[in-house]
């Protein structure tokens, strides 16, 4: 049996873990971009809202922490914590909002899939462009020409899992996004 947090769980494992105010924020915004595709899937897409609601609250948990500590891979620091207090699924979304492995275009929409898409759409907390996000990644975390290379090479991934959920969608993707700009 699955063990999710609520939101109100994971608001307070977010508070726990003293979450950076600008990193809450991403997080929320993260969470409203996440349950406008999530609200809007075809009949028969079967997804978890309560997981994506987690993953997209938790999914940078570890981030204040790396920040402080300069250790590498928020992502998987975020998904061994998670662990320790025994949410596997939540975990599983947290190690792939980086890195994002074993893509099956073809198969079944994945929570996972939602929340990493989701979190290439919110720079800060404002809803932005793919181009926009990508530059961003690439001006603040692109330390050496290889991780700048890897950051964009990432992005034909992103307009993959793109593509994926927009088959899946009743709504064009970029207006169900865009429109929690306006909704802000």
């Amino acid at each position: 049996m699955m063990n999710i947090p609520s939101e109100s769980e994971c608001l307070e494992i977010m508070r726990r873990y003293e979450m950076r105010e600008n990193i809450f924020r991403h997080s929320l915004q993260v969470m409203k971009v996440s349950m406008a595709l999530v609200d809007n899937l075809k009949p028969g897409a079967m997804l978890q809202a309560d997981l994506v609601v987690a993953g997209a609250l938790l999914h940078d948990i570890a981030k204040t922490r790396t920040l402080q500590t300069k250790e590498p891979r928020h992502d998987l620091i975020g998904a061994a914590m998670l662990r320790e207090l025994g949410y596997e699924e939540v975990a599983q979304i947290v190690e792939s909002h980086v890195v994002f492995n074993d893509f099956q275009p073809r198969g079944r929409l994945e929570e996972r899939e939602i929340v990493f898409y989701a979190d290439k759409r919110v720079m800060h907390d404002r809803v932005v462009s793919l181009d926009e996000r990508i530059s961003d990644l690439v001006e603040r975390y692109g330390i050496n020409e290889r991780v700048s290379r890897l950051i964009k090479e990432n992005k034909e991934l992103v307009l993959q899992i793109e593509s994926k959920i927009q088959s899946f969608l009743l709504g064009h993707i970029d207006e169900l996004v865009t429109a929690i700009a306006v909704d802000k």
